[in-house]
């Protein structure tokens, strides 16, 4: 008898067939992976705020999506003004790509919003167009922001996130840290109020400039906030920086911003600064 024979036993494996069209039905973007602590989150889990639920890290949000999670109405200017045609290599089909994932004509959304019943010159800057880079339209948008804000005795409100100025403009893309630089100085001759939101991430020539120039500064959870990017640095100084280094956290330690805001309090927060400086409330 086989009865103790194991071969005899075993029951055969059924084989299964393979869906070859089976990655095709699984939605992209299910799961998401935080940036900063790793933790996986089920999309929907995030709500409109994209908040990572293990960390209170902000996952990189639109202009659009910023500006109707945090506004109650908006009005666009300057939304027209767009880039003259530039020869350098594939910079003109790199354009188009990002104004139609954006709908945007360049990096920053500008426009006269109401933030709780507070009216302020609201700025955007959207990292999905070109890593939110410094353009000669993002400087002269945010620079025509602070114009309309002196003009009409509004403060400013201003999202950074940005890699820095954009190498396809060359020197005109660096000249726009003076430009809007001089733009927040003239804002602050009228006794106006510039208050900048650093979010992830916000480094090079925005962060030389306009970023550290309002006269208060909050910061985005663990957003990565500084000039030279890590690799550079750590090759110029021949150490390995630590794993905190240029985090909103670390920042506000050393005394470079004033608070790290939750995402989720973002709107409550601004709107109660503004009137503290508007209205002297207390």
């Amino acid at each position: 008898m086989d009865l103790f024979n194991k071969k005899a036993q075993e029951a055969p494996t059924p084989k299964l067939k393979r869906d070859s069209n089976l990655n095709d039905k699984i939605p992209d973007g299910l799961f998401l992976a935080c940036p900063y602590c790793g933790a996986q989150s089920y999309s929907k889990q995030l709500g409109r705020e994209r908040v990572c639920p293990n960390c209170s890290y902000g996952f990189r949000l639109q202009a659009h999506e910023r500006v109707e999670l945090l506004t109650d109405a908006f009005e666009e200017i300057d939304a027209d003004l767009e880039l003259p045609v530039n020869d350098f290599p594939g910079y003109q089909d790199k354009l188009e790509r990002a104004r139609q994932q954006t709908d945007l004509k360049d990096s920053v959304l500008t426009g006269i919003a109401k933030i709780d019943e507070e009216e302020v010159a609201l700025g955007v800057m959207d990292s999905y167009f070109i890593m939110g880079s410094l353009g000669t339209i993002t400087g002269e948008k945010i620079t025509r922001l602070f114009d309309t804000a002196t003009e009409r005795k509004l403060p400013v409100v201003l999202f950074t996130a940005s890699g820095g100025a954009r190498m396809q403009e060359g020197i005109s893309s660096l000249m726009q840290m003076a430009k809007t630089s001089a733009a927040v100085a003239q804002h602050r001759e009228a006794g106006l109020l510039f208050l900048v939101v650093l979010t992830d991430p916000t480094t090079g020539g925005v962060t030389a400039s306009f970023a550290n120039d309002g006269d208060i500064t909050l910061a985005e959870p663990h957003a990565l906030i500084g000039f030279a990017g890590r690799r550079v640095i750590e090759q110029t100084i021949h150490e390995k920086l630590p794993a905190d280094f240029q985090r909103a956290e670390t920042v506000l330690q050393n005394g470079f911003i004033d608070a790290v805001v939750d995402r989720r309090e973002l709107k409550t927060t601004i709107a109660t600064l503004v009137s503290f400086h508007t209205k002297g409330a207390i």
